[in-house]
């Protein structure tokens, strides 16, 4: 597998210019000539839909909702990060790069970054004349608030529903066009292969969810926008239908996944209160602009936080980190609730939690300015656990929320099979080992909006393209594959389900198994053991599942059936990540790789990479290839924000 980063030449603010300047371009009237395939419709997917369209390409737009507005960027909530330095604090972008950069400890492509701080501005832009209703100060300028990682007020919001209003922008602008009739819009599909022509990917199998047909779909490019992978530990605050069939079906025809590892655990959510749940929910981290985190200082203390006592209190991130207080990125956050957890200083029923308080501000400011600010995240967390948080202190503990690592893409957001791009979370490209609170939005839009459409041009202009339709081989072979696994994944479904089990015991186990040894802290033997445990797992899927129905209907259990087979596979190439990369970095914490103050150390000199792995065939261990990261314009160093 050959990984180039195709980083243009030229001083790294000069980069993305360049890049647009001397790339290949498809006049207007030729547009039309050519077909797009974008699979999802969240920020990037629908981003992208509007964008190329208007353009004038002819695009088909796939998502397995019944409307896009159902995407999971929707459940998004605190804010998009933007170098617009309205406060006059500081901020630029190349401040704004270096955040991201440190943030994700020194593990992403220096390019890509400062290309996301560059369009970050655009983005606000855009979103603003869509009619987006950002917050404002008194006087009608855009608000802004602080975010983790960062010392300046860079966030844009609009109160605790960011990312809905962001997608119904995007989604005004995608009905704009399939109104036009340049998109055509395919929902209640789920896509389930990848058609490569002559090494170039020329198409997709999907499966219409409602009836179950099998269909076959030809375009000249193929974009994915399909999110991420955290529901491979089960719980997650992703959507339930969150998964990572598509990006594993492109990894399984010759797309390279990397850096499967570095997934995100928030520290903001509402702890696990028993085994009937399916999802975990998320409290903004923009919370804890007013929200001071606290333990007890004793360790089983019993009695309710109100009762307890300021010089009892310990406020460990105030504490431990003066400079950045609650305001630490994810990890640094997750880690230290976990650990104020592991000695005996949680709280609520289960001890897996940490007091989020709201009181100093209310008593500060006023009620009333609070809840303008989160009242529909207050409301969600009454409704969810029945305590009022203007009254008493959120419980939170972290949770698995979004994943750095994705399908290796190159820097025209290409991956190792030309002519298939991935654009979002979907991609590995900007956020390290780990993400900067309110960039997940940023970099949804930025690939989009704005990065997406010249890489297009440029594939489109440089290759000469032969006409493909479903008629030929690749796609007839596509489908007889994918209508083979649906029927493997019935074989246990005849005669009684006495004896057999469901997809949701076997997802429950899989999720248990890396949230224990592959979750907030790794090591050796840990992994090791995950390794072996697995295969066990697969067997018991193969052997034991039963899925009532059939392939010709509505079929919610055959769904989730495929999905979770994949993430059994899927969850290999994680925990081998996770047992390659000897060292620490973001949220990738290795036990036996930390400072004596329990942070994350790298090791640059053996790990300064991107770890990108190869398929080899079925039952035959992933290829490990490296992509080498160099830092020319910033200096790595221990991350600090004391």
């Amino acid at each position: 597998m050959e990984l180039k980063s195709n980083v243009p030449e030229g001083p790294l603010e000069k980069k993305w210019d360049n890049y647009r300047f001397s790339s290949k371009l498809v006049n207007p009237a030729n547009r039309r000539k050519f077909s797009i395939i974008i699979v999802g419709t969240g920020l990037a997917g629908g981003a992208a839909a509007a964008t190329l369209a208007e353009q004038g390409y002819q695009v088909k737009s796939f998502c397995i909702q019944d409307t896009p507005r159902r995407a999971h960027s929707i459940a998004a909530q605190g804010g998009i990060n933007a170098a617009k330095n309205y406060q006059n604090d500081g901020d630029s972008i190349f401040r704004l790069f270096y955040d991201t950069i440190k943030g994700g400890d020194f593990r992403s492509r220096e390019a890509n970054v400062y290309r996301l701080a560059q369009v970050s501005n655009e983005i606000i832009d855009q979103c603003v004349a869509q009619g987006v209703p950002f917050a404002r100060e008194y006087g009608g300028t855009l608000a802004n608030r602080s975010f983790g990682g960062a010392q300046v007020s860079r966030t844009f919001y609009a109160r605790g529903q960011t990312g809905q209003q962001l997608l119904l922008g995007a989604y005004s602008a995608l009905s704009r066009q399939i109104k036009a009739g340049r998109v055509t819009m395919y929902t209640r599909r789920e896509m389930m292969d990848v058609v490569v022509v002559d090494g170039r990917a020329r198409g997709i199998t999907v499966r219409n969810i409602i009836t179950g047909e099998i269909e076959s779909h030809a375009a000249d490019l193929v974009i994915l926008g399909t999110g991420g992978y955290g529901n491979v530990y089960f719980l997650s605050t992703n959507a339930m239908a969150s998964n990572v069939t598509a990006a594993f079906r492109a990894y399984k025809r010759g797309a390279g996944f990397a850096n499967p590892c570095y997934v995100q655990i928030h520290p903001t959510c509402i702890p696990v209160h028993g085994d009937f749940q399916s999802k975990l929910t998320l409290m903004s981290e923009s919370l804890r602009n007013d929200g001071r985190v606290w333990v007890p200082k004793k360790k089983g203390e019993t009695r309710k936080a109100a009762d307890i006592p300021e010089n009892e209190r310990d406020y460990y991130l105030e504490n431990k980190y003066p400079s950045f207080g609650n305001l630490v990125p994810r990890d640094v956050a997750s880690r230290n609730a976990k650990e104020q957890c592991d000695l005996g200083k949680g709280v609520g029923a289960t001890g897996l939690a940490v007091y989020l308080d709201f009181a100093e501000s209310i008593q500060r400011d006023g009620a009333d300015v609070i809840f303008r600010k989160y009242g529909n995240l207050f409301q969600m967390y009454q409704k969810i656990v029945n305590v009022d948080p203007m009254k008493e202190p959120m419980m939170i503990y972290p949770a698995v929320h979004y994943a750095m690592g994705g399908i290796w893409v190159d820097y025209n957001l290409m991956t190792t099979i030309p002519g298939l791009f991935a654009i979002g979370e979907c991609n590995f490209s900007d956020h390290g080992a780990n993400r900067l609170g309110a960039s997940a939005l940023m970099q949804g839009l930025a690939d989009g909006y704005f990065v997406i459409a010249a890489c297009v041009a440029n594939y489109l202009g440089t290759n000469k393209f032969d006409k493909v339709d479903e008629t030929n081989e690749a796609f007839l072979s596509s489908r007889r594959e994918v209508e083979d696994r649906l029927e493997k994944l019935l074989k246990n479904s005849t005669g009684s389900s006495a004896g057999k089990c469901t997809v949701d015991e076997i997802h429950k186990e899989l999720g248990k198994l890396m949230w224990d040894y592959c979750g907030m802290a790794r090591n050796k033997e840990g992994l090791e053991h995950a390794l072996k445990e697995l295969p066990g797992i697969r067997q018991k899927f193969w052997d034991k599942v039963y899925i009532p129905g059939s392939t010709k209907e509505v079929n919610q259990s055959l769904e989730r059936a495929g999905r979770v087979a994949d993430f059994i596979d899927f969850a290999e190439i994680v925990v081998r990540d996770a047992l390659a990369r000897g060292e620490s970095c973001g949220c990738h914490l290795r036990e036996e790789s930390q400072t004596d103050e329990n942070e994350a150390l790298r090791d640059d000199a053996n790990y300064s990479h991107v770890a990108v792995w190869e398929y080899t065939g079925e039952g035959s261990e992933p290829k490990l290839n490296i992509e080498p990261l160099t830092f020319e314009n910033v200096t790595p160093s221990q991350r600090s924000y004391k």
